[in-house]
C-alpha cells in the first residue's frame, strides 16, 4: 500500500448548521475518513463546530460539536454546510467568525444551501459561486449582484462554493487529488463506488432532454429561454424567435408533445419556481410573486390557486 507521507495533516473545520442534509455533510466528510484509512495515518485531522450543544441536520442525525463557534483553532479549510432556508439565518455572531476566519486566510467552503451564509458574511463580493439550484432564486433575489453560476462546484482562490447533494463527492475528488495525487485520491473515490467522477463545470439537474422528455429542437430551444428569463417573463413572438419557428407552429409543437400551450407551459415553469421559493426560503409572498415574473402578488396568489388546487399561504404549512 502506497503510504502518503506528511509533515502534518491538513486542519478541517465542518460547521454544519441546523437543518443541514446528511447526505451533504457525509460528502464532504467521509472521503476525508476514507482517506485516513486508506494511508494508516491522520491526513484530515477533522473539527466540529457549533452555535450549541448539538447541530440538528433535516433527519433525525445529530452532530456533537467538538468546539463552538467562535473560537479560531488554526484551519486550513472551513467548510460551512447547511439546508432548509440559509437565506434567514443571521446569527451575527456565527457570521463575524466566518469573516475572522477568512481574515486569517482560512480556505472557506461553502455546500449545498452554504454559499448563501458566506455571502450573506460578506465573503463572496466580485467572487465566482455556485449554489444549490433550490436556492439560487432567493440568492440571486436576495444578493442580485453575485456572479452565480450552475456548476457543480466553483474554487476560487480561498472561496469554494459546493451545490450540495453528491456534489461534494466531486468537490472532494478533486481537494484529495490535489493534496495526495490523483491515484490516491481515485483510490478514495472507489472505496466509495464514485467512478463516474465529475468536473467542476457539471450540470446539477439532469439535461432538458430528460427533464422534458422529448428531443424536439424547438421546443428544447425554447424552454432553454424560459429557465433564462423567469423573473421577466419573454413573449410568446421571443421565444418562436428563438426557436425559429412561428408562434402557431411553436404552439402546434408544444400542443403535440407536451399537451399545452407554450404560454401555459412557461407559467407552469414559474409556478414550480415559486412553489420552490415557497417551501424553501423566507422571501414574501410579494418578493416571490415579483422573482417569478407575477405583476402582484394578488395576481400570482389567483393564478397559484388555479394551478395547484390551494392558495400559496398553504404551501408553506405543507413543508
Amino acid at each position: 500500500m502506497d503510504i502518503i507521507e506528511e509533515n502534518m495533516p491538513y486542519s478541517i473545520g465542518i460547521f454544519a448548521v441546523d437543518d443541514f442534509a446528511v447526505m451533504s455533510y457525509a460528502g464532504v466528510t467521509d472521503p476525508l475518513r476514507a482517506a485516513n484509512l486508506l494511508n494508516g495515518s491522520t491526513l484530515y485531522d477533522v473539527t466540529h463546530f457549533g452555535l450549541g450543544a448539538i447541530c440538528q441536520s433535516s433527519s433525525a442525525a445529530q452532530i456533537v460539536p467538538d468546539k463552538k463557534v467562535g473560537e479560531f483553532p488554526k484551519l486550513d479549510y472551513l467548510f460551512v454546510i447547511a439546508g432548509g432556508s440559509p437565506e434567514s439565518f443571521n446569527d451575527k455572531k456565527a457570521l463575524n467568525w466566518l469573516a475572522g476566519y477568512a481574515r486569517r486566510g482560512t480556505v472557506i467552503c461553502g455546500v449545498s444551501g452554504g454559499p448563501v451564509i458566506l455571502a450573506k458574511a460578506g465573503l463572496m463580493s466580485a467572487r465566482r459561486m455556485t449554489v444549490h439550484w433550490e436556492h439560487a432564486a432567493a440568492l440571486a433575489e436576495v444578493a442580485p449582484d453575485l456572479k452565480i453560476e450552475r456548476n457543480l462546484f466553483v474554487v476560487e482562490g480561498n472561496r469554494i462554493t459546493c451545490a450540495g447533494g453528491t456534489a461534494p463527492l466531486d468537490l472532494m475528488h478533486r481537494l484529495i487529488s490535489d493534496h495526495q495525487g490523483k491515484a490516491f485520491a481515485l483510490r478514495v473515490s472507489d472505496w466509495f463506488m464514485h467512478t463516474d467522477i465529475r468536473l467542476a463545470s457539471g450540470a446539477q439537474r439532469g439535461g432538458l432532454v430528460e427533464r422534458i422528455g422529448t428531443t424536439n429542437a424547438p421546443i428544447l430551444d425554447a424552454v432553454e429561454m424560459m429557465d433564462a428569463n423567469i423573473s421577466e417573463p419573454v413573449s410568446l413572438d421571443d421565444l418562436a424567435s428563438f426557436s425559429n419557428r412561428s408562434k402557431r407552429q411553436l404552439n402546434r409543437l408544444f400542443g403535440q408533445t407536451l399537451g399545452c400551450t407554450t404560454m401555459e407551459y412557461y407559467r407552469r415553469i414559474r409556478l414550480e419556481k415559486a412553489q420552490n421559493l415557497l417551501r424553501n426560503s423566507a422571501l414574501t409572498l410579494t418578493e416571490i410573486s415579483l422573482a417569478t415574473g407575477f405583476s402582484s402578488s394578488s395576481h400570482f396568489s389567483r393564478v397559484f390557486l388555479v394551478h395547484f388546487g390551494y392558495p400559496p399561504s398553504k404551501e408553506r404549512h405543507l413543508v
